[in-house]
């Protein structure tokens, strides 16, 4: 079974019992405690095999795995999380901007809070981000006037055909 098979086991079990809320707790400070010491020592790249990232964070390969899972689409280049093993060689460049972006986007405000930030974008540039994340969330959808032809395709005025 792949790392990425257990993490996803080990996310339904924690759901099926009582125990969802503890492990979701510890994750979560190891999560923050991870992110706090990639900001603060602006490290831009993960470059080490699985299991040595998973000792420098302080977590198990399977949490690592879950952490890596959480980080992959804030990569320059997204990670193939079904073949890691413990001895996979990681080799990836965090991208800043996209993963203040995603925190923001799945509302992680223990994360994009972070004071870490402060030394990694500015105020002017987090701002920025947050208007790129506001505008791509809000559908904007055309006024069809009943004048105008129908949308549905059939050559007639609006308000004689789907309107009614």
């Amino acid at each position: 079974m792949s790392l990425y098979q257990e993490w996803e086991n080990k996310i339904q079990e924690s759901q099926s019992n009582q125990a969802q809320a503890g492990f979701f707790r510890q994750y979560l400070e190891k999560e923050t405690d991870a992110y706090r010491d990639i900001l603060k020592n602006k490290q831009t790249k993960l470059s080490e095999t699985v299991k040595e990232l998973a000792e420098k964070y302080s977590m198990d390969v399977v949490t690592f795995t879950g952490f890596l899972d959480g980080i992959n689409t804030s990569l320059a280049e997204e990670l193939s999380l079904e073949d890691l093993t413990e001895d996979t060689a990681i080799d990836a460049e965090i991208d800043y901007d996209k993963l203040y972006y995603n925190m923001l986007k799945v509302k992680a405000d223990w994360l994009y809070s972070l004071p870490e930030w402060d030394g990694i974008l500015s105020d002017e540039k987090r701002r920025q981000i947050r208007m790129k994340l506001h505008n791509d969330s809000h559908i904007t959808v055309e006024k069809i006037g009943r004048n105008d032809p129908c949308p549905c395709g059939s050559g007639r005025k609006y308000k004689k055909c789907c309107k009614k």
